[in-house]
């Protein structure tokens, strides 16, 4: 069992992170009645947190059992979706990209020194 949430690529890091928390949150109380989230919650406990497009998006939307979320400090703007966990999901979420910290040599991280 596996709960996807997508979020938008042109939202910025820190909404992002905050969209996928309350995706989490939102989908987990808008679902929590049904025997897919009762066996997602048995285990194992699985979330795919992708990036995507404007058109990912909009094609994404159109699977069913999901929840829109928007983000009041963006205008209301639509940042993320969240789908009902399940077991088989439509070929299209096997080819979203993960989302992930953009890669950073370690010289440029903001990170302590020693001395």
């Amino acid at each position: 069992m596996k709960m996807y949430i997508l979020i938008r690529d042109d939202v910025p890091l820190g909404h992002a992170m905050v969209a996928a928390a309350h995706a989490s949150l939102a989908g987990y109380l808008k679902f929590r009645e049904t025997p897919e989230v009762a066996a997602w919650l048995d285990g194992p406990f699985r979330n795919a947190v992708c990036k995507v497009d404007a058109r990912e998006f909009e094609q994404a939307r159109q699977v069913e059992d999901h929840l829109v979320l928007t983000e009041s400090a963006l205008d209301g703007r639509e940042v993320a979706l969240v789908f009902k966990p399940r077991e088989a999901w439509p070929k299209m979420f096997r080819f979203l990209r993960l989302y992930r910290e953009a890669s950073v040599p370690h010289a440029q991280r903001d990170e302590p020194t020693t001395s």
